[in-house]
Order: structure tokens, then C-alpha cells, then sequence
């Protein structure tokens, strides 16, 4: 946990997450107003796998706004959860 991706010498799947940006705080029906409007998630999406790799990180990305199936092993100690207060 002490040293980076490339430290470590691995790879990058980029994948587009628009629920993240949910808001939960209003019942069960979450909502996404707060996340940016498509141009500018993709824009955005598209800068950060092109930093990854300006950094010699291998990476692969998914179709932005695509329903994809991903398929995932978690290799290590812990998986965080990162929440605020907002």
C-alpha cells in the first residue's frame, strides 16, 4: 500500500462511473444532477486515462457512457470506502 501503480509496474482500466456522483440523500430514488453534463464527463474521462499514460502507465478504457459488464478481481488487503459530508 506504500507504493504507486507505477511502482509497481501495473496497468489502468479507465471505465466511466456516472453514479458515483449520486446523491442518496433524498430516499431511495438516488439522483445525478450534481455530475457533469456528457461533453464534459467525456472530456474529462479522455484526460484522465491520457495522463495515465503520458506517465508510461499501461491503459485501457471502456466506451464512455456504454452499459458495460466488467468483471473484477480485487487483489489486496482492504477495500476502502471514501464518503463526506457533503
Amino acid at each position: 500500500m506504500n507504493r504507486s501503480l507505477a511502482d509497481t509496474g501495473g496497468a489502468a482500466l479507465v471505465v466511466s462511473q456516472f453514479t458515483l456522483a449520486a446523491d442518496t440523500s433524498r430516499g431511495n430514488r438516488p439522483g445525478f444532477s450534481a455530475a457533469a453534463v456528457p461533453v464534459e464527463g467525456a472530456r474529462l474521462y479522455e484526460h484522465f486515462a491520457a495522463q495515465l499514460q503520458k506517465l508510461g502507465i499501461p491503459t485501457e478504457t471502456g466506451q464512455f457512457g456504454a452499459d458495460m459488464k466488467v468483471r473484477l478481481l480485487n487483489d489486496g488487503p482492504v477495500t476502502i470506502w471514501m464518503d463526506t459530508n457533503d
